[in-house]
């Protein structure tokens, strides 16, 4: 069996140029209903995909593994991965755990979190959101889920002092029609949102796009379902030795692109932050202990 750290789709999409036309088409199947759709028997997946069973076994093996039943295990791991109870995963990582102390063994994982995405994260993507961002004829918005919440709150609080146009929506979806008003295809929603995936984010999600909306997704390995219709993804490792997971990979990105955001912005964002310093100064909110 592959033992390769990459999911199956993340395999497929690297290995697209090398595919035959036949098994892209393929390949568009599997990735347009993930991970479900390789779970059906070889045979309803040619159907599927209009391709002959040979062609479906000869990608699994052109991907590295021994053959389809091969990479349908790999699938089913994937897929209990993200479904697994915060209570079994704590449980596995104590199992699996040797004598380290507790905090050695989670700066382990998030260490080895950050290096894979890193790993997965595509420059040219990074770029294109960055400089969507920095465009302030684009008005951003941001929102988050139960969990990444304080992840968009976190990117807000640093995009509306570099730039103006930022909207961190309210923590209630009943209210979210009301900012879905002023979005059209010049805004760009960023969304957080990892494993247990929230249908009301997927909703609106869908709602801005078909306003034309750009989207860009912050998720986790296994990707929302946002995914599908998300302009902009990046998927970052989040498993830790814990009952939740754990967003240190996300914020890294989040901190790399205010920090690419800020300096393509220049003396704009230094003029701003500088505005914003004379505010406090004028007005006295934070004392001087100096």
């Amino acid at each position: 069996m592959s033992t390769s750290p990459k999911l199956v789709k993340q395999m497929i999409r690297d290995g697209m140029e090398d595919l035959t036309r036949s098994e892209r088409q393929l390949a568009d199947t599997l990735l347009q209903d993930y991970p479900m759709a390789g779970l059906r028997s070889v045979t309803r997946l040619a159907q599927a995909a209009k391709v002959s069973t040979p062609t479906v076994i000869r990608m699994a093996r052109k991907l590295g593994f021994d053959g389809f039943p091969d990479m349908q295990e790999s699938l089913r791991n994937e897929l209990s991965e993200q479904i697994k109870k915060p209570t079994s995963k704590h449980d596995l990582w104590h199992a699996q755990s040797e004598d380290s102390h507790s905090l050695n063994t989670f700066a382990q994982a998030v260490i080895s979190n950050l290096r894979h995405t890193l790993e997965r994260l595509d420059a040219s993507v990074f770029d294109d959101v960055a400089a969507l961002l920095a465009d302030t004829g684009k008005p951003a918005y941001l929102v988050g889920g139960r969990i990444t919440r304080s992840n968009a709150d976190y990117m807000f609080n640093h995009l509306q002092i570099i730039r103006p146009n930022v909207t961190h929506l309210s923590h209630s979806p009943n209210v979210w029609p009301q900012y879905l008003l002023d979005m059209d295809g010049n805004a760009v929603l960023i969304i957080f949102d990892i494993r247990r995936y929230e249908s009301d984010l997927h909703k609106l999600a869908r709602l801005a796009a078909d306003r034309g909306t750009t989207i860009v997704l912050f998720t986790d390995q296994w990707g929302s379902p946002i995914s599908k219709v998300a302009d902009f993804c990046f998927n970052a490792l989040v498993e830790a030795p814990s009952n939740w997971d754990s967003t240190i990979s996300i914020m890294l990105l989040i901190e790399a692109l205010i920090a690419k955001v800020q300096g393509t912005r220049g003396t704009d964002s230094k003029d701003r932050i500088e505005e914003l310093e004379s505010m406090f100064s004028a007005t006295k909110l934070f004392r001087n202990f100096n």
